[in-house]
């Protein structure tokens, strides 16, 4: 009986010091992840210190990535250059991804996180902006429309979900979010596995385009150190107590909207959201981007540059005498995709 308490009493102690000793380890790889990238700027706004890349003049335009992401991920598609040679760009590690902490005890919702934006880029003195949203981006993009459309010259939505139904997935992603337990699955065997199944992961959000090897390189450290994946696992949470909680409706979006979706989107039906969406907000541009994944950024840029570029005319166009509509201008990878506007269905 001692002898089977101290071989109890010895596993134990060898299983913490295993643990220990991954925890030290992830948290030194997650230090030299965040390092390798390039730093940009930081602004102090509501006791944050919010990182942004930015470049270029013109219309403000900001870029605001999806769950699991950062700010490099619209340079590394190559849209933040394109755009930065006609817009004032301003690419956002959103609270707790990337260079951007997510201190606790505050909310950050989709309409929080819009709040924080409109204030951060008001304190660096502008008025009208566009926005562009990457997924999760997506939804917060929606929120700045609605909660700021005096600021809001339009907005261009990639491969948004924009009515969530109750997932159980959603669920078992919410819960490394989950305090003390959570906490340590997160700092010692969660970023262990999800860079074992990380190209798996990266199939499912590429496939079937072409998996783009510098964004699966960089990605992968990022986005499992323990505090991204806090708030990865946070955001599960907040998108499956929107599905709980109330029917979505755009109804009220009375911005420029350019809505922009994978045809064969392996997280959810990209596609049937884009087409409900298109329905409900009047005058919206929508573009089906066959043969593409969730990724659409990546997988056709100029699709994605030519959207933002037919918002800010329309935008452009609305300030102006009546004339025409603007139809977006079709960018060499989505030639072929299918634009259509409300009414032309």
């Amino acid at each position: 009986m001692a002898f089977d308490r101290d071989g109890s009493k010895l596993a134990a102690g060898l299983l913490v010091a295993i643990l220990a000793a991954l925890a030290g380890y992830n948290a030194v790889r997650a230090k030299r992840a965040i390092a390798s990238r390039a730093h940009g700027r930081v602004i102090e706004i509501a006791s944050l210190r919010l990182h942004v890349i930015e470049a270029g003049t013109g219309m403000p335009l900001l870029l605001l990535h999806g769950n699991g992401s950062m700010a490099d991920d619209f340079r590394s598609s190559g849209i933040f250059d394109e755009l930065a040679k006609t817009y004032r760009v301003f690419a956002f590690d959103r609270p707790g991804f990337g260079r951007t902490p997510r201190p606790r005890g505050r909310r950050w919702s989709a309409r929080d996180q819009a709040d924080l934006i409109h204030a951060a880029v008001g304190r660096m003195g502008i008025e009208k902006y566009l926005v562009l949203g990457h997924s999760w981006g997506a939804w917060i993009a929606l929120e700045s429309a609605r909660r700021h459309s005096p600021s809001v010259a339009g907005i261009v939505l990639v491969s948004g979900y924009y009515y969530p139904p109750p997932r159980l997935d959603l669920a078992l992603a919410a819960l490394p979010a989950l305090p003390v337990i959570g906490t340590a699955f997160r700092h010692t065997l969660l970023p262990l596995l999800v860079r074992i199944t990380w190209p798996w992961a990266m199939e499912k959000i590429f496939r079937p385009g072409v998996i783009a090897s510098d964004f699966s390189a960089f990605a992968k450290d990022i986005a499992s150190r323990p505090s991204q994946l806090r708030a990865i696992c946070s955001e599960s949470a907040l998108m499956l107590a929107a599905a709980l909680s109330r029917k979505a409706s755009y109804k009220d979006i009375a911005v420029p909207t350019g809505i922009l979706a994978g045809s064969e989107d392996r997280l959810f039906d990209a596609e049937g959201d884009a087409r409900r969406l298109h329905a409900e907000i009047g005058g919206a541009f929508l573009d089906v981007i066959p043969g593409t994944g969730h990724m659409v950024h990546q997988s056709a840029p100029q699709a994605v540059v030519g959207m933002v570029h037919a918002i800010a005319g329309s935008h452009a166009l609305s300030q102006g005498p009546r004339r025409p509509r603007l139809k977006p201008r079709a960018g060499k990878a989505g030639s072929a995709s299918q634009r259509v506007q409300a009414g032309d269905k």
